[in-house]
This record gives structure tokens, C-alpha cells and sequence, in this order.
């Protein structure tokens, strides 16, 4: 018997997003740009599948933009504000210190460009707080970009309040939610949520396709160029079958969550008092405000790689960190 424990990674497409995607590898396989009947019953699927992803945030069909992934809606939406505050004067930047590699490398990168960023301190609790947030931002300040949820430890951070304090000072606000969406409930209208970004296969859709919603009217830089699709914000032909099993994996994540988060969260915390019971171990991520899914510990003088060896041996497919930054 086989146990898989690494859904932070990625996650088995489900029975949904599957059959969602079958028929338009050879039945409806036209491109959603052609004029012609096959080319427009794949547009009707795209905008359906549109349609989807927005109720499931709590916003307008045209506020999401599909992309190849989460990594790349965090590089358009960081970019993106970099650009409109630069041309404003504004070049600081807010984040924590325990965001995902796309997020920090695109950081890096702008520092590299004469940008200014605050790297907010993960304080006790394994968390950071919306006061953390509003003490550090200054009027040069061109955008607050924050994770939903840790990817490594599961804390959950306390985005209404941080788009509150976003929204009355007027700084953009972004968070990489690709741990959150299909796990928790989201509004970005009720949230303050100028941007969020999102990935399929972290909620038994499939892997290579993603979304990043854009609140509407803030003025979206492309990062990949040619097309005009994605109303001119992101060139290439749209992936329509994996689009199509996303959406379909996130309706199905949304529609049974108040069922499923109770029931994971339960199993969460049986597996956290017996791994509590272990001399020597010190949980890791806020105790409270967590992902429904998630368990990390530290086990003292126990070496991470070498404890994943054994517990595959074992039948147990577990992770000492994101799998992003084990190459």
C-alpha cells in the first residue's frame, strides 16, 4: 500500500478534470481564434470554462487571464505593478521572507533594476500580521505581493486584512493563493484582491495551466509577446483542454469544500497528536490558522533526505520542502 502525502506538490487529477479535457484532444480541437465552427465551439468551451474560474473567485469572466501556471501569473502580475509604479516614481516593493521562488527570483531580478523591497519577518506564530504590512509601506511604495497560504509550513495569512490596509493606502495588492484556491473559500471583491494567482494542479486539475486574475481596469503588462489572445495580455494559443480540466477541477474543489475541509482538517490533526507524541519534534506553521492539508514538522538531529528515503521505503511519498527549489 501506497500513501501519498505530498499534495502541496501536486495533486492526482481527478475523474472530472479528466473527462472534462477528452474531447477536445480530437473532437472539438480547433483553435479558439479560428472563425470556423470547430474553432468557435473551442471559443465556447474557453469562455465557458472562463466563466467558471470567475465564480469561483467572486469576479468578472474578464478579470482572468489564463496562463501556463502559477509561476508565470506571479511573474506578469509582479511586473506588472513594477512597471506602473515605475513610470509613477514608486519602487518599493512588500513581500515576506517565505514566498514561493517564482515570486522572491522575479523580486531579485527587479532589485537588479534599482527596485527597493521590504522583506516582511516571519514572526511567532509562523505567520506575518496586516500591522506588519501597513508599518512598512511608504509612499513610494508601488505594490504588496503576499502568498495566501505557505506552501512548506501551511500558514495562512490574513489576507482581508492585508487587502484592507492595501486598499486604503492605494497600494496594489497581489498574492500567489496557489495553495488556497480549491482548498479554501476565496472572494477577491470581499478581500481587497487586486491580483491573484492560481495553478491547476494543486487541486486535481492538470498540470501546465493556470490563471491570474486581474482586477479590472489595472493596467496589465504581457510578458510573453506575439498573439492577441487573452485580449491582447498573453500571446499563444490557448490550451483548451487543459483550461477546460482546471475549471472543471475547481468548480468540483468548490462545490464539495465545506464538506472536504472539515474532514482533511480532521485527519490533519490526528496526524499532527501523533507526531506531536515523538521526542524531539517541533511543529512547523501557524497551529491554527493552517491549510486543512498540511503537516510540517521538525524532527531534532533527524536529516530530512534521508528520513524521505525510509519513509518511501515504507510506502509513504512525503517532502522536506517545496519540491520547486529541489530542482
Amino acid at each position: 500500500m501506497q500513501v501519498y502525502a505530498d499534495n502541496a506538490a501536486t495533486t492526482a487529477m481527478s475523474r472530472t478534470a479528466i473527462d472534462a479535457m477528452l474531447p477536445y484532444f480530437d473532437k472539438i480541437y480547433g483553435n479558439p481564434s479560428s472563425l470556423h465552427s470547430v474553432g468557435q465551439r473551442a471559443k465556447e468551451a474557453l469562455d465557458a470554462a472562463r466563466e467558471t474560474v470567475a465564480r469561483c473567485l467572486g469576479c468578472e469572466p474578464r478579470e482572468i487571464i489564463f496562463t501556463s501556471g502559477g509561476s508565470e501569473a506571479d511573474n506578469q502580475a509582479i511586473i506588472s505593478a513594477a512597471r506602473c509604479g515605475e513610470k509613477k516614481g514608486k519602487k518599493h516593493i512588500i513581500t515576506t521572507a517565505f514566498e514561493h521562488h517564482a515570486v522572491l527570483h522575479t523580486l531579485a531580478k527587479l532589485e537588479k533594476e534599482g527596485f527597493e523591497v521590504t522583506y516582511l519577518d516571519v514572526r511567532k506564530g509562523h505567520n506575518v500580521t496586516a500591522q506588519q504590512v501597513k508599518d512598512a509601506i511608504r509612499p513610494d511604495t508601488c505594490l504588496v505581493t503576499t502568498m495566501y497560504a505557505n506552501n512548506e509550513i501551511g500558514s495562512i495569512l490574513p489576507i482581508a486584512e492585508i487587502g484592507a490596509v492595501c486598499k486604503e493606502a492605494g497600494v496594489p495588492f497581489h498574492t500567489d493563493a496557489v495553495q488556497a484556491v480549491g482548498h479554501l473559500h476565496i472572494n477577491v471583491k470581499e478581500q481587497n484582491i487586486d491580483m491573484l494567482s492560481l495553478s491547476g494542479h494543486k487541486f486535481h486539475g492538470p498540470k501546465g495551466v493556470g490563471a491570474l486574475y486581474v482586477r479590472r481596469g489595472f493596467p496589465l503588462v504581457s510578458i510573453i509577446e506575439g498573439g492577441a489572445q487573452e485580449r491582447g495580455k498573453r500571446a499563444g494559443t490557448e490550451n483548451i483542454p487543459g483550461i477546460c480540466g482546471m475549471a472543471a477541477a475547481l468548480k468540483e474543489a468548490c462545490d464539495h469544500m465545506d464538506e472536504n475541509m472539515p474532514r482533511v482538517a480532521a485527519m490533519r490533526d490526528r496526524l499532527i497528536e501523533g507526531l506531536s507524541k515523538i521526542p524531539h519534534s517541533a511543529l512547523n506553521g501557524d497551529p491554527v490558522n493552517r491549510l486543512p492539508g498540511n503537516v510540517s514538522f521538525c524532527f531534532e538531529g533527524i536529516e530530512g533526505e534521508s528520513l524521505l528515503l525510509l519513509l518511501d521505503m515504507k510506502g509513504v511519498c512525503a517532502s522536506s520542502g517545496s519540491a520547486c527549489t529541489s530542482g
